[in-house]
């Protein structure tokens, strides 16, 4: 078996948390809508955090809830019978730190969290690689890095399992049996 947590514990993760990182244009977010899926039918909660590198909007010009943004608001609440949302402006540009942002998001009744992004933080990870995009590898250095996903040949060297990005499902078998029975057993929730 893997052991997923030789490195300091995020201390606001409350379920096993797993990370898909890379460098922007590698498909994380692709495979991620092909993986979630496939969780959710073997019966898993999921919630995810995303990390942006760039200024985004949930809301649209119009709508209440961005005028009153707008007009000064640095926090808006928007609530529904359906879902909820918060927009939270910084005052000022801080590049967001994943245990942070774990405050934020409400674990309860989750059974994983799946979070894009956060590369160079040390948390249990998967790195996506593309050989076309002539990046060099992150494994060697950082030991969060539980296995490799790539379409190309693994390197010779390789000393973590390699996934395929074309087989979502051996994937999720991989998350299923190898890094969820551990991670559980690690934050003693089995």
């Amino acid at each position: 078996m893997i052991d997923p947590f030789p490195f300091p514990a995020l201390p606001h993760g409350k379920v096993p948390i797993l990370g898909f990182a890379a460098v922007s244009g590698t498909g994380k977010t692709t495979l991620l809508c092909r993986l979630i899926p496939i969780l959710r039918s073997r019966g898993l909660n999921l919630g995810l955090i995303k990390h942006a590198h760039h200024e985004f909007d949930l809301d649209q010009p119009g709508k209440d809830s961005f005028e009153l943004r707008k007009a000064g608001a640095s926090r808006v609440l928007i609530t529904s019978s359906k879902r909820r949302a918060m927009v939270t402006d910084h005052p000022y540009p801080l590049e967001p730190r994943l245990d942070q942002e774990l405050r934020y998001l409400d674990q309860e009744g989750l059974d994983l969290v799946l979070v894009e992004g956060f590369k160079t933080e040390r948390y249990p990870k998967f790195e996506l690689h593309r050989a076309a995009l002539a990046t060099p590898f992150q494994y060697p250095e950082d030991t969060s890095i539980l296995a490799l996903i790539t379409a190309a040949a693994p390197p010779k060297d390789l000393s973590i399992p390699c996934l395929n990005i074309n087989d979502p499902e051996g994937i999720a078998d991989f998350i299923m049996k190898r890094f969820l029975p551990e991670a559980q057993r690690a934050l003693r929730l089995r």
